[in-house]
């Protein structure tokens, strides 16, 4: 969690079962502020997500609290530096979603894909037989993405089941049971986009854990678009 910077900035996540997400929102609300915090927390009772930014210490608070919540031992947060704040308030919000598919059925919890550590992801996607997707944005993808990944275009999240139910036949077609590797920028996309696609049938779906954010990532293998 040590930076070289005076602020802190904690990018997080967990699906959880949230019983009381007015109650939680309360409670995360009061303590950011005690710790003068500042950035956006969404909670659903599906988990919580956001980013968040403060003193070193500010955030050790709020992320202690949060891994103190049901189920959110295992909070995935990702740590850099800033000079300045680069929030200028605290928004803690009650959601449908933690990140908005429009597919209230889907719960990560209960069946997503298979995690691949960042050292066997290059090998995963270099092999014919794996289909490769990116489940970001189109302005995401513009910066970079992996060899042979198939890019949705999308604009938003949810546009994705709309894009793979009329790509279904092409991909996975002609009596195919390929493997599936999905990647995002942070990894909660593809946590829900794994579980998406099991939830349609497709048994052998993968997904890199952390996203291409991950300190550990294959990062470095992404090719420009540009």
């Amino acid at each position: 969690m040590q930076t070289n910077q005076p602020i802190t900035v904690a990018a997080l996540y967990r699906f959880a079962v949230v019983a009381d997400p007015a109650a939680l929102r309360d409670a995360l609300d009061t303590v950011c502020r005690a710790q003068k915090i500042k950035g956006t927390l969404l909670v659903a009772r599906e988990g919580i997500n956001g980013t968040i930014a403060g003193t070193s210490g500010g955030i050790a608070q709020v992320v202690d609290f949060i891994r103190a919540q049901p189920d959110c031992a295992e909070v995935d947060v990702k740590y850099s530096g800033a000079a300045e704040m680069p929030f200028y308030r605290m928004k803690v919000r009650v959601k449908r979603e933690i990140v908005t598919m429009g597919e209230p059925d889907i719960d990560p919890r209960a069946n997503v894909g298979t995690y691949v550590a960042p050292q066997d992801w290059n090998a995963l996607i270099a092999d014919p037989e794996t289909i490769v997707i990116d489940t970001r944005n189109d302005y995401e993808v513009e910066v970079g993405t992996f060899e042979r990944a198939i890019d949705p275009r999308t604009r938003t999240f949810r546009d994705f089941p709309e894009w793979f139910r009329g790509e279904r036949e092409r991909l996975l077609g002609d009596g195919k049971a390929p493997k599936v590797a999905m990647f995002c920028t942070g990894g909660i996309r593809c946590e829900k986009s794994t579980a998406f696609l099991k939830a349609e049938g497709v048994e052998e779906v993968y997904h890199l854990k952390g996203g291409i954010l991950n300190p550990h990532s294959p990062s470095k293998s992404l090719i420009s678009l540009s």
